[in-house]
Order: structure tokens, then sequence, then C-alpha cells
């Protein structure tokens, strides 16, 4: 997956727009976090055997982030169409994807490299 809203802020939100951007970010991500919840409970299944038909199959989780990037962005960044900001962002993207691939490659189809449980609940 590839995370496009922080999941978590530095400071509390204080003005208005800040509030609603976070209000926004916020139910955005709860459907992420539910479904990691979800993938988190299957595998604790799976590991404790209660799951022994091979009905659920273990999910491995990758994820791609730029907290720091994003963290700084408001909402109105959710409305720039500027060249030089969307060629920042996409750079930004492909640098993240780059330095994951060189980390992590090896464990695509092998092991997840998010700890769901740590990340997610």
């Amino acid at each position: 997956m590839v995370h496009i809203n922080p999941t978590e802020r530095q400071h509390i939100p204080t003005t208005a727009p800040e509030i609603i951007d976070r209000i926004n970010e916020i139910s955005f991500n709860s459907s992420l976090f539910r479904e990691m919840r979800a993938i988190a409970l299957v595998t604790r299944l799976i590991d404790e055997g209660k799951i022994p038909d091979g009905s659920l199959k273990r999910m491995l989780i990758h994820a791609i982030e730029a907290d720091d990037v994003m963290q700084k962005l408001g909402i109105t960044s959710k409305y720039n169409a500027d060249g030089n900001f969307l060629g920042h962002l996409h750079d930004t993207g492909y640098n993240r994807a780059d330095a994951w691939i060189a980390q992590f490659l090896d464990r695509i189809g092998v092991q997840s490299t998010v700890d769901i449980r740590a990340k997610y609940l």
C-alpha cells in the first residue's frame, strides 16, 4: 500500500482549517485501520492454529510511506495542481519507492514488511 495521508501528526490542530484537515485524514485512514485490524485478527488465528482447514490465508503487507513529507502539507495542498508541486510529490514517491525496493525487494512474496500490530492496533 502507498500512504497518502499521514497516520500521525506531531502537533495538535488549533485552527479551523487544521481541524477540518485532520478530521478528513482520520476519516480517510479509518478504513485502512479497520482493514489492518481484520488482517491482524486473521493472522493471529492462523498463528494460533485456529484455522486448521486452510480456509483463510495469511496476507503479506507492504507499505511505502512519506509521513515526514505529508505531515508538512496542509489542506490546501490537496487542491494544488501546480506542476512544480506535483513534480515534487512525484519525485518524493519515486525516491521512497526506490529506497523501499532496495531495502525490501527480497521480502516480497515471502514476509510482510509492516508490523500490523505495532503500526495499526
